[in-house]
């Protein structure tokens, strides 16, 4: 009996486990990639480290992903954390945790880990052809026949689609997966950029800080211009991968994270994290980003502090005694905003002056002006409609025979290895699923 024959397109993360893993399922597999090479954005993933997965509990795992999450329940069940640190052990890859629950490479190389998949492959004869662009599915009768590509047509039973998003076009990911499962029917939910930096209205303000990183800070956009902006109230945790906590407006969205100052915004993991939503509300009106550089500080214990310094540093000038308080480079661009002269001492600085600081401290705002640009972000948001996929083996429901892995679909989640967590698990299944009889 000759085996089923699979095509998988795309070389990356989910591509590379589905084509493995519907060969291990006994199926004749045929890889498709584009480019001269496989794993490019895996290579890339966590600043070359390659951050997996994530030691959360599946339940917070799912809320990563924000109101699509569900989808990944009976792929997690399959194949999750446990699964895969195995899977990836079996070729002599170690892991290791860090505090924040991020799961790397022992290594801390995504080389290792893309040598894993290549023997995976290798190990279940999966044969590979790069360079090879797919024109379009062929379908007939409302199933897989096979793909176009170059000129020449593939036959195949299972296509499984794992093309990835269209972030990164250097490393492949283009978006011809959207174009592919658009001719083929399906809905494409509009893609736009996630995990990426912010540009501010006020470009001169941020150069000045440029370079300035600042841990554990509280960022929080809200839906209204800055000078719109309630301070002065204690904001909690809201948004995305927050269990029971919904932002209410003009929040958008408000966590603990780190920022980093750039020549045209905003970056570093809390800016990232938040990206998307601020993308999403800048649909419907200004955003601004406020961040608190003390948020374990009630605004009142805020102003107790300031008096503190400020009778404690009596006879300092302004500029020395926001020394004390800030990161030196934040130290001109506060006493400029604030107005109070650098060489002002401590004693003669009044209420008003103190409160400006305090304010700034406690909310230092800017306009969004948007997110970077697609090709710029780490992931894309956006896809193949997820309630045209079948979660129990990711197969098309239009289309049979047709399967979809990966950045492809309408998911995306936060920062800290989920993404690729999800490109594992819907590979797997996809795979399996492709390679069982009908």
């Amino acid at each position: 009996m000759s085996k089923k024959r699979v095509i998988v397109i795309g070389g990356g993360a989910a591509g590379m486990m589905a084509a493995g893993r519907a060969a291990e399922s006994g199926a004749d597999v045929l890889l498709l990639e584009k480019t001269g090479s496989r794993g490019a954005k895996l290579l890339l993933a966590g600043e070359g480290r390659c951050n997996l997965t994530n030691t959360r509990e599946l339940a917070d795992f799912i809320e990563a992903y924000g109101p699509n999450g569900r989808f990944l329940y009976r792929a997690f069940d399959l194949f999750f954390r446990e699964e895969l640190l195995e899977f990836l052990g079996r070729f002599g890859v170690g892991t290791v945790n860090e505090i924040d629950g991020r799961i790397f490479p022992a290594s801390n190389s995504s080389a290792d880990v893309l040598k894993a998949f290549e023997a995976y492959m290798l190990e279940n004869r999966v044969r590979l052809e790069t360079g090879k662009e797919v024109d379009a599915i062929i379908v007939s009768e409302g199933r897989v026949t096979g793909v176009s590509a170059g000129g020449a047509e593939y036959p195949a039973e299972s296509v499984v689609i794992a093309t990835g998003g269209a972030s990164y076009p250097a490393t492949g990911s283009t978006g011809a997966g959207y174009r592919l499962a658009g001719a083929a029917g399906h809905r494409i939910v509009r893609i736009r950029p996630a995990l990426v930096p912010l540009a501010v209205c006020d470009v001169e303000a941020v150069k000045n800080m440029q370079g300035v990183s600042l841990s554990g800070v509280r960022l929080t956009a809200f839906a209204c211009n800055a000078l719109e902006i309630p301070c002065g109230g204690v904001l909690r945790d809201a948004g995305r991968g927050i269990p029971g906590k919904s932002p209410k407006p003009p929040v958008v969205e408000s966590r603990i994270g780190d920022v980093i100052f750039t020549h045209f915004g905003l970056s570093g993991p809390g800016v990232l994290k938040i990206s998307l939503a601020v993308a999403d509300a800048l649909e419907n009106g200004p955003v601004s980003i406020a961040i608190d550089l003390r948020p374990r500080l009630t605004w009142e214990e805020m102003r107790v502090e300031i008096q503190k310094r400020f009778d404690r540093f009596s006879k300092r000038n302004y500029r020395n005694i926001l020394l004390e308080l800030l990161p030196p480079k934040l130290v001109d661009p506060f006493q400029r905003m604030t107005g109070v002269p650098a060489e002002k001492v401590g004693s003669q600085i009044n209420a008003e002056e103190r409160e400006r600081l305090v304010k700034l401290i406690k909310c230092l705002s800017f306009v969004v002006k948007g997110p970077f640009s697609l090709a710029s972000a780490m992931v894309t948001a956006g896809g193949v409609a997820l309630p045209e996929i079948d979660p129990a083996t990711m197969q098309s429901k239009l289309v049979k025979g047709l399967y979809f892995a990966g950045e492809v679909m309408d998911i995306d989640g936060e920062t800290g290895g989920f993404n690729l967590q999800a490109a594992f698990s819907t590979g797997r299944l996809a795979g399996e699923s492709a390679a069982a009889e009908d």
